[in-house]
């Protein structure tokens, strides 16, 4: 599963966004989540993607995310 497709899962299942609404171009705030709903989804994340994210900084939109994730 794509990046992409896995925080758009995690959105949806968590906090209820469409995922036809998540866009790469997506800002966090547009999405209205905000910092506990963040660390929820980073940890989630890890969980989901065997990964560890640490505490990422500076990361706005969706597309950033991805490409941080995919960097690990």
């Amino acid at each position: 599963m794509a990046t992409l497709d896995v925080i758009k899962s995690i959105l949806s299942d968590n906090l209820d966004i469409d995922p036809d609404t998540v866009t790469g171009d997506s800002t966090f705030e547009s999405l209205k989540i905000d910092s506990l709903d963040m660390v929820e989804l980073i940890c989630d994340l890890e969980e989901r993607c065997d990964i560890n994210l640490g505490e990422p900084e500076g990361i706005s939109t969706v597309d950033e995310l991805v490409a941080y994730i995919d960097s690990l």
